[in-house]
């Protein structure tokens, strides 16, 4: 069974950046299914962005709300998966947490988008 450790959240000022991590020990294959979630204070989780190998080519999915300014990515032997977050807005403000395809969530990082 795998474990995820989530990292890299932080306070940021609207338009700012940041850039989360996800370390996954035990075995994780080139293939796996691997998601940023995130959850708003009163507010479901909700899938932000997913990646998954297919030999070389990595496939990535994104949430609308997301899409052209998050962008998530993989370094396989380094067992990682990131999620580089720019232009972020208030409404981004959440607690993010990294999934496995497996079903095995991280702890989750906090995230505030605040001036």
């Amino acid at each position: 069974q795998v474990q995820l450790v989530e990292s890299g959240g932080g306070l940021v000022q609207p338009g700012g950046s940041l850039r989360l991590s996800c370390v996954v020990s035990g075995n994780l294959l080139s293939i796996d299914y691997l998601a940023w979630h995130r959850q708003a204070p009163g507010k479901q989780r909700e899938l932000v962005a997913s990646i998954t190998s297919v030999g070389s080519t990595n496939a990535a999915n994104y949430a609308e709300s997301v899409k052209g300014r998050f962008t998530i990515s993989r370094d396989n032997p380094k067992k990682t998966v990131y999620l580089q977050m720019n232009n972020l807005q208030p409404e981004d403000t959440a607690i993010y947490y990294c999934r496995h395809g497996s079903g095995v969530w991280g702890q989750g990082t906090q995230v505030t988008v605040s001036s």
